[in-house]
């Protein structure tokens, strides 16, 4: 009998415990360019790693600074986002981008810093 009102507890903590960790756990990996619509303008953010050889240009035309990054799955991708970045873009690895995938480059409204 005492093991019954125990086991609706357990499944409740349980259950809970598995929906923190896998939706509201911030994730430190990097993420996929494949997992974005190009058909879609809804800015989202991704984890990428920062192609420093490739350098940062600032870009008039396009209004914003160009540069360079890789996902996880190895893709490099062009990136325009705005013209002033935050201060340690050019010593840090990964930066987190929010924004869109246009053909053939990311779009960026946001970019922050990453460990």
């Amino acid at each position: 009998m005492k093991i019954n009102k125990l086991i609706l507890p357990v499944m409740i903590i349980a259950i809970v415990l598995v929906v923190y960790i896998t939706y509201f756990n911030p994730k430190d990996d990097l993420g996929l360019f494949s997992d974005f619509d190009k058909n879609s303008n809804v800015n989202r953010d991704i984890i990428v790693k920062v192609i420093h050889d490739k350098g940062f240009f600032v870009d008039q035309a396009a209004g914003g600074t160009i540069f360079y990054v890789e996902d996880k799955a190895g893709i490099q991708m062009k990136v325009v986002g705005p013209i002033s970045l935050p201060p340690g873009m050019d010593v840090t690895n990964r930066v987190t981008l929010r924004g869109h995938l246009h053909d053939g480059y990311f779009h960026a409204a946001e970019v922050r810093t990453r460990n």
